[in-house]
């Protein structure tokens, strides 16, 4: 399974980003080790891995402590050993998508078809909470999550559009 891993950290000057490399990643706290070493003394630390088109996990370390998680999906554990490191531990599904209106992504202006704001088969996991004080807030990142057409790395630029890091994720892509 393919993935991408990009640690965005904010510091005194501002927000930086750097690809992060997890082959040979033995756990939970050996990930966030690599987020750390991003950039030892970040005042927040983010981590988004993107795994084969079809999951997102972000990671937050606030000072380098406290490590946050959320998962698009549960089944990323099911898929692949990194999978089952980053959310196979997350025992709590988030709760509350049927109630999701807020936030719709950006579109290009095309068709309104009817599709479902929410794809029924993800089972999205541990803390959604963890861009709310940074304007992402929990309603808007399962939508993101779960938006029939979004791709992790759709869900991760808008994630960073709307934290202000956009330019530095893209800049990754671009390498």
């Amino acid at each position: 399974m393919s993935y991408f891993a990009a640690a965005v950290v904010r510091d005194g000057s501002g927000w930086s980003a750097a690809e992060v490399n997890l082959r040979g990643v033995t756990d939970i706290e050996e990930v966030a080790d690599r987020l750390r070493d991003a950039e030892p003394d970040a005042d927040l630390s983010l981590l988004f891995v993107e795994a084969d088109d079809t999951y997102l996990v972000i990671l937050r370390l606030d000072e380098g402590q406290d490590l946050r998680v959320f998962g698009s999906d549960s089944a990323y554990a099911e898929e692949s050993r990194l999978g089952a490191l980053l959310v196979g531990d997350l025992k709590t599904s988030v709760t509350g998508l049927d109630d999701i209106e807020e936030a719709r992504p950006a579109t290009d202006g095309g068709d309104d078809e009817e599709q479902p704001a929410v794809d029924p088969e993800a089972d999205p996991v541990g803390d959604a909470d963890l861009l709310a004080d940074l304007g992402v807030s929990p309603a808007k990142l399962l939508a993101l999550c779960g938006h029939e057409g979004m791709m992790p790395a759709d869900v991760t630029a808008e994630v960073c559009q709307a934290l202000g890091c956009a330019d530095e994720v893209e800049e990754l892509r671009e390498v």
